[in-house]
Order: C-alpha cells, then sequence, then structure tokens
C-alpha cells in the first residue's frame, strides 16, 4: 500500500474520466480549438464544492471577455487528471497538491498556473474533516488503528492529511487501512457501515452531517493553517507554447476566484448544475476559501510529510512547480 503509483497514462485518465460539460472539439494538434476568436480549451475537474469558480466564471462571462470558453470533465481525483493534463487530452487541470509535487518529483511536465482553493484554517468549521457515524464510538484520529479510512485517492492530500491527524493524536498511521472510494460514494458506505470513517470534502461533508455523522479531525488544518489544498495546473509544453492561452486563463480564473469568495449564495447555486447534492443539504455547506495566491509556506510543510510518508521520488522543486 505504500508504493508510490502515478498513473502517468492517457488510458488511466480516458477510464476514470467522464465527460460532464462541452464535447465539442473544434481540433488542432495540442487537443484545444479556436472558432470565431474563441479559444476552446478542456479543464478537466473533480465535480465537488472547490471548482465551483470555474463553473461560476464560465457563466458570469469572466472567460469569454478573455477570448476562452471552458470544457470540463470530470475525474475521481487530481492524480487521474495529471496524465489527461500532460498527454493533451486537458489543456488545464484541477489537482490536489501533493499529487503534483509526486509528478513534479517524477519529472513529469506539470505547472501550476492558478490558485485553486485554501482551507477555512477553522477547525471543525473547514470545508473537509474526517467523519465517522454519529454512533461510532471512535473519537479520535488516534483510534483508527486498525480500522478502513476511505480516502478518494491514495498517494495524494488526503492520505497525508489523515496520516498527519493520526500522528498527531498519538497513533500510527501505518496501522489505518487507506481505501479508495469516491467523493460522493462515501456517505452511503460509511451510513452502511461498510468503512470506519471517511475523510470527506464538500458536499459529501454536508451530506454526511445530514445522516447523523460527525466529525473527529480537520486533517487540512492538521497539516498547516490555511493550507493551499489544490491548485489549476497545465503541461509545462502547452505552457510553453500557448503562454498567452494560459495568461487569460490565469486572468480569468483570478476573476472567478475573487467573485466566489465575495458571492457565496452564488457559489451554491452553480453547485447544483453538477453535483447531484440536495438544496437543503447544500445550504450547509462549508465553503472552502478561494484566495488569489498559494501560500507557499502551508505548501512546503505539506511537501515535507509528503517526503516523510515516502510518496516522492525526490524532493519536489517548488520553484519550477508555482507560479
Amino acid at each position: 500500500m505504500r508504493r508510490l503509483f502515478v498513473g502517468l497514462t492517457a488510458v488511466s485518465v480516458l477510464a476514470a474520466a467522464t465527460a460532464c460539460g462541452s464535447s465539442d472539439d473544434s481540433g488542432g494538434s495540442d487537443g484545444s480549438g479556436s472558432s470565431g476568436g474563441t479559444t476552446e480549451v478542456k479543464v478537466g475537474l473533480i465535480p465537488i464544492v472547490d471548482v465551483a469558480p470555474l463553473y461560476l466564471g464560465q457563466k458570469k462571462g469572466f472567460f469569454e471577455k478573455q477570448g476562452l470558453r471552458l470544457s470540463f470533465s470530470s475525474a475521481q481525483g487530481g492524480a487521474a487528471i495529471v496524465p489527461g493534463v500532460v498527454s493533451g487530452q486537458f489543456q488545464f487541470g484541477f489537482s490536489n497538491m501533493t499529487s503534483l509535487m509526486i509528478a513534479q518529483s517524477n519529472d513529469v511536465p506539470v505547472k501550476a498556473v492558478a490558485n485553486g482553493i485554501a482551507s477555512t484554517g477553522e477547525v471543525g468549521e473547514d470545508f473537509e474533516a474526517l467523519t465517522v457515524k454519529g454512533d461510532s464510538p471512535l473519537r479520535s484520529p488516534k483510534e483508527l488503528e486498525g480500522k478502513k479510512v476511505a480516502i478518494n485517492t491514495l498517494k495524494n492530500i488526503n492520505e497525508t492529511a489523515v496520516r498527519a491527524s493520526v500522528r498527531k493524536a498519538g497513533g500510527d498511521p501505518d496501522e489505518v487501512e487507506l481505501v479508495e472510494l469516491a467523493f460522493d460514494q462515501m456517505p452511503a458506505a460509511l451510513d452502511a457501515g461498510r468503512i470506519d470513517a471517511a475523510m470527506v470534502v464538500e458536499p459529501a461533508l454536508a451530506t454526511i452531517k445530514s445522516q447523523g455523522g460527525r466529525e473527529i479531525a480537520s486533517p487540512m488544518i492538521d497539516v498547516a493553517p490555511e493550507l493551499t489544498v489544490a491548485m489549476y495546473f497545465t503541461s509545462t509544453q502547452y505552457a510553453g507554447e500557448h503562454p498567452e492561452v494560459v495568461k487569460k486563463f490565469q486572468d480569468a480564473t483570478a476573476q472567478s476566484l475573487a467573485y466566489a469568495d465575495a458571492h457565496p449564495d452564488e457559489v451554491r447555486e452553480i453547485v447544483t448544475t453538477y453535483t447531484k447534492i440536495p438544496a437543503d443539504v447544500l445550504a450547509k455547506v462549508t465553503l472552502p476559501k478561494w484566495p488569489a495566491e498559494p501560500n507557499r509556506a502551508a505548501v512546503e510543510e505539506l511537501a515535507k510529510l509528503g517526503a516523510a510518508d515516502g510518496l516522492f521520488k525526490q524532493t519536489p522543486d517548488l520553484d519550477k512547480l508555482l507560479p
């Protein structure tokens, strides 16, 4: 289970991804197309609250004003999106920082170009949590030794975060059985007792709470206060060949992040267009922070923990990875 695995093939992401946006392909050797002065770019996303700013920015016309039209495809996690971006299936992708650092440490040509999300920094009031059933005897991450804990993908930020919480509580993270499960499948699995705990993000967190579940830790905050959790990225090849498109994407994304941070009600509304979360549950969703810039110090701490967990082939070069 501790083996380093990065599925860097187009096949892996093709199996994981399903189209949830426009499927129009205007051609072009780089996979993006142009029509009437508008460039279509394909973006690999995870269908969670985190990416609401891009959907909102598309709706508000921020990308259109930059001459871009976004086509969205969804995948289970950043580790699946990375090979899609590198292979040219997507021009941009959304990924947790650990998956990006693993890729970079394996000489995979990725480049973060825009900030994604950050933790709220408030324990018990974050967009993520380590959760258990309401009647579970488990009260501390230390008690997860020998238990089955779901994370969306192995060898990513959620694995590091869960291990950090267990370690902080005085437990041995190597004794925890981590299993892969998509976020939207975790509430049912937890409720049915197929897993003992789930490391979830919104909107799955709100769903679990609506079922009577409770939090036992805020793992992202255990990694670092106000942690930069994920960013949007491209391949170094695409960045070098299409710097003007990258700049337009950066500018429109920055505007989208700022708008989302200032308009939480519109964020909740747009989430209903790409998830199946009920309106009553959505109203209780805790939104992440969408700052303009990544928190370099927090990413460095995440890198240290990832290195301690043996995730990296070599030390990630953050100067090359970050914008």
